[in-house]
């Protein structure tokens, strides 16, 4: 069953986002050439703290932290620790949630640690980043989640990745419903396949957590003997965004931008909901 949220219940969801955003911030300016991966946990877990809020991944099914700290290889569920040093070079990403009254916030961006990244690298970001506002644009009333499933694969795909060859579209985590919990029904593909058919119509409250995961070579992954950090399995980098999104009779609510996806959406010729929270 796929939660339907109240207007009232969308405007936590806002709050929460905020927080979510707020921790990006903060963790943005943080990952720089000699932090670890612990420090930007800790960041995020005083930024928590300061709003009030309860961080939704520590000891959820167990993992161990406040964030998801994924370098280089890692597609996601990095686990922060004090021995992963970043390098000036090397992308990371910064998987953070938060909790308002019981409604959640969920979202991840790819930074960039100090200088000098490979043309490739910049390029993974940008396309993973614009397939994740390709499928936030088809988040409309009326449309279905196949329809969000097939503009994010299709940006993808009509993108030439430099030096030649393919992306490889994570196939084995996407994105999901949102709001009492993190992980809810639906499970959001980030390509099309008939086995999954059209998916369930997009109505007002519908919450979705959007979230394309791309590499630079294969679209497969493995786990870690910590059971937690997944990888490419042949080692290649991987960049991964994440915005929670509601659909609202106004449009699309990009509940964790700090302007509601507006700006963004505008370039795509899309008009934002106006945020719950404004006064």
């Amino acid at each position: 069953m796929v939660e339907i949220k109240t207007p009232q219940q969308i405007a936590k969801m806002r709050e929460a986002g905020l927080v979510v955003a707020a921790v990006h911030a903060a963790t943005a300016e943080a990952a720089v050439p000699g932090a670890t991966t612990r420090d930007l946990d800790q960041v995020a877990r005083k930024v928590l703290a300061d709003h009030g809020a309860k961080p939704n991944f520590l000891g959820y099914g167990g993992f161990p932290a406040t964030i998801c700290t994924s370098v280089n290889e890692v597609v996601v569920h990095g686990i922060p620790d004090d021995v992963t040093v970043l390098k000036d070079g090397d992308i990371i990403s910064i998987d953070a949630g938060a909790i308002i009254d019981g409604w959640h916030g969920d979202a991840a961006f790819t930074a960039f640690v100090g200088t000098g990244h490979a043309p490739e690298l910049v390029e993974l970001s940008r396309v993973t980043e614009e397939s994740m506002w390709a499928g936030i644009a088809a988040m409309r009333q009326g449309n279905r989640l196949v329809d969000i499933s097939r503009a994010i694969e299709t940006y993808i795909r009509r993108q030439p990745r430099p030096g030649g060859g393919k992306y490889g579209i994570i196939e084995e985590y996407g994105g999901h419903g949102i709001g009492s919990q993190m992980h809810m029904d639906p499970h959001l593909l980030n390509y099309v396949t008939r086995k999954r058919g059209k998916g369930p119509k997009l109505v007002p409250g519908f919450c979705l957590a959007i979230e394309p995961m791309v590499s630079l070579g294969t679209p497969r992954t493995e786990v870690l003997a910590d059971e937690w950090t997944v990888v490419t399995t042949d080692a290649t980098w991987s960049s991964h965004w994440e915005h929670s999104v509601a659909v609202t009779e106004e449009g699309p609510l990009v509940l964790t931008a700090p302007d509601c996806g507006r700006a963004k959406l505008a370039e795509l010729g899309v008009t934002a909901a106006p945020d719950p929270l404004a006064s």
